[in-house]
């Protein structure tokens, strides 16, 4: 019997048959959907740098990323000396407040400040004081890698 014959016909009638059909539908539902998770999780990385709902333009540096172990607290400093804590301008009683939550939740709570190369400098040491002021000691200053 010739490969794809359905059992039962062909030349001398044996039941005994080889399919050589492969069904890719499953095959192509896995590829589907193994495309939608990379696009989803690109996605969320690529919002990541975004977090602080304002873009900053960060000074380039070479040190390494904050490590994952404490919560992180993200407050960006855009071009006019706004401070923006979660994507909503905010004033140092409120960033104040913040802080002392975020110390009471985690002492080991991590301030990473987004400022703008065009801030000054004694504007980003004035948000890393109030941090400070209320017991928060792991601050960091975020830049972008070397090119």
């Amino acid at each position: 019997m010739s490969m794809g014959q359905v059992p039962g016909e062909g030349d001398n009638g044996d039941d005994e048959a080889i399919f050589a059909e492969i069904n890719i539908t499953p095959l192509t539902d896995i590829f589907l959907v193994l495309l939608i998770i990379f696009m989803v999780t690109s996605s969320v990385m690529t919002d990541q740098n975004a977090r602080s709902g304002i873009k900053v333009t960060l000074p380039k540096g070479s040190a390494q990323d904050v490590a994952a172990k404490a919560k992180v607290m993200r407050v960006a400093v855009d071009p006019s000396g706004k401070v923006m804590l979660d994507g909503e301008e905010v004033e140092g009683p409120t960033l104040l407040k913040a802080f002392s939550r975020a110390v009471q939740e985690n002492p080991d709570t991590v301030v990473v400040v987004q400022a703008d190369t065009s801030v000054p400098h004694g504007r980003v040491v004035a948000v890393m004081e109030v941090a400070r002021s209320v017991g928060l000691q792991r601050i960091a200053i975020a830049t972008q890698g070397a090119q």
